[in-house]
């Protein structure tokens, strides 16, 4: 399953981890958002102990938003080392988000 990031946990949770992250910015309402949650957690449970894979909130949580300019939704950030080095924005397959994250382990 993946974790949940808030505005508390998030430096914690993806920018001092020392693995690569995914950061899926979704919200209840947003039907595309519910089209890739499964795909978000499927990865959470075969990449575990490999990557960081996160769902944030975006009526939950303004400030980490703010900072890193989510404007649409799902979103889905990927970091290393505490730094965004790649972005999706929409819905998209299971493969791209994989190669993504496998570019960055």
């Amino acid at each position: 399953m993946a974790l949940e990031a808030t505005d508390s946990n998030f430096e914690e949770q993806i920018i001092k981890s020392d693995k690569p992250a995914l950061v899926d910015f979704w919200a209840e309402w947003c039907g595309p958002c519910r089209m890739i949650s499964p795909i978000v957690a499927e990865l959470a449970g075969e990449l575990e102990g490999k990557a960081i894979i996160s769902k944030l909130n975006v009526d939950e949580n303004p400030e980490v938003c703010a900072k890193y300019g989510i404007r649409n939704i799902p979103t889905i950030l990927f970091f290393k080392d505490g730094e965004v080095v790649d972005k999706q924005v929409g819905a998209t397959q299971k493969n791209v988000l994989l190669d993504k994250l496998n570019a960055l382990m």
